[in-house]
Order: C-alpha cells, then structure tokens, then sequence
C-alpha cells in the first residue's frame, strides 16, 4: 500500500498494491497499521455508499461540525469519480484551498479526507458507487455544505454538473459560512 500525501497537508492518497492472476485480483483496502506506519491515527465507526446513475452528478461540498466531525476514506468501487477535499479550518495556512483526485474501479485509489475538510464529488461515468469509511456517526444537527461552485475555492470541475441536490444548490460560499460562524472548525484543533 502506498500512502502519499498531497499539496493539502493532511489529505492523502492511497494506492492498494494488487496481486492478479488468471482468477482475478486481490487487495487489501485498508489497513489500520499501514495508515498508521504514514502517520494516519484514525479510528473508523462506519461504512457508507452511495450510487449515482447518471454522468455529472455531483454531490457536495459537504461536511459535519464539531462535536460530529469526520475524517474519511473514499474509493469508487464502480465507474470513476472526480473527488475534491477543501481545507475550511479557521487559521489555517491552506483555508480555502483544494486538491482533485480521480478515484475509480480500475485504479483503486483512495482519498484520505481528515476532519476540518469539506468533500465532494462529481460522477464522470455511469452506474458510479463510492464507499467511504467516518471516523464518527452521521449527525444531521451538524450536517453542513458550502456552494460546489465558490468562486474563492474555484474548484475546476470537469464539467458542469448534470444534475444536484436542492441541498447543493442552495449552498451558501464558504465567505458567507465564516460570516454567520456556521463553521466551528479552528486549525489549532487538528492533529
């Protein structure tokens, strides 16, 4: 397995080695002491997984609060995703900033999402499922999103979306998230 991180310190990307023959393949997707060995201390509580029919749909920018805050592993197991992480800790020397990370059956890799991040994902093919691992359990009281498309993130997506959630479009700029304090995450607190 290799752990490598990305220009966002924290978020990393994981690559599982596979062993194929003429059965099939094998790997292992996940391994609490190798993350560990890459200094990744996580301990996770649940497995989700969505699916997406259609190309283009995008899912985010999503996160939880504090006290319910969660780190996260994500692979696409079907298809191929597009899958952005944002640093939105207050004080942070990266705020504001993102990384892009093409996740897909074929070349099973993963991303590595610690708390104080806002994820999302766009599908960029059909019949798409991701799973991830939280480090923490699902709390609609702290559920929180920040509009796909802030011009002060500039994520470059790499299409329009084709179709989202009310949710999402509805989603106010990360600037206007900092200016109600509907984001409590500081960088001080990170690990």
């Amino acid at each position: 397995m290799k752990v490598t991180e990305t220009e966002l310190k924290g978020v990393y990307v994981i690559e599982p080695q596979v062993f194929g023959d003429a059965r099939g393949w094998f790997m292992e997707s996940w391994s609490q002491r190798k993350l560990e060995e890459a200094g990744i201390k996580v301990d996770f509580v649940q497995d989700n997984q969505s699916y997406s029919a259609q190309k283009g749909i995008l899912r985010g920018l999503h996160y939880q609060q504090n006290p319910m805050s969660q780190a996260k592993l994500i692979r696409c197991t079907r298809g191929k995703i597009f899958d952005v992480a944002v640093d939105i800790r207050k004080g942070s020397p990266q705020y504001g900033q993102w990384v892009g990370v093409e996740l897909s059956a074929d070349n099973k890799k993963q991303i590595f999402i610690p708390r104080g991040f806002a994820h999302g994902f766009m599908t960029l093919t059909e019949d798409v499922e991701v799973q991830y691992k939280a480090d923490n359990y699902y709390a609609p009281e702290c559920d929180g999103n920040v509009c796909w498309n802030d011009p002060e993130i500039g994520v470059q997506w790499p299409m329009e979306p084709a179709l989202l959630s009310d949710k999402d479009k509805k989603a106010p700029t990360l600037a206007e998230r900092m200016e109600r304090n509907e984001i409590n995450f500081v960088y001080e607190e990170m690990k």
